[in-house]
């Protein structure tokens, strides 16, 4: 996970909501910027991350850019992808 919050509120969410995969505190926005999901003629005050997900494969090649994101069922929905994408489980 990638967020444009710091460091600190990153924390303090991962521990609201017992969070336990990696996430990265992108506060300067470069990499947020470098995957388009928050427009580069936005004023800074409207510069807020969109809740993409963006499936990556073994190469480094992005396999597919989920757009419409659903924080409701966002897990499952993931679950699904990875399973059309033939990601192997563990």
């Amino acid at each position: 996970m990638i967020s444009v919050d710091t460091l600190d509120e990153n924390k303090a969410f991962a521990l609201k909501e017992h969070a336990d995969f990696p996430m990265l505190a992108n506060p300067d926005k470069k990499v947020a910027f470098a995957y388009q999901v928050i427009s580069a003629d936005s004023p800074p005050e409207r510069q807020f991350a969109k809740r993409w997900t963006y499936y990556i494969d073994p190469t480094g090649k992005i396999a597919f850019i989920d757009k419409a994101v659903k924080p409701a069922t966002s897990g499952q929905d993931i679950v699904g992808k990875l399973g059309e994408l033939k990601v192997p489980t563990k």
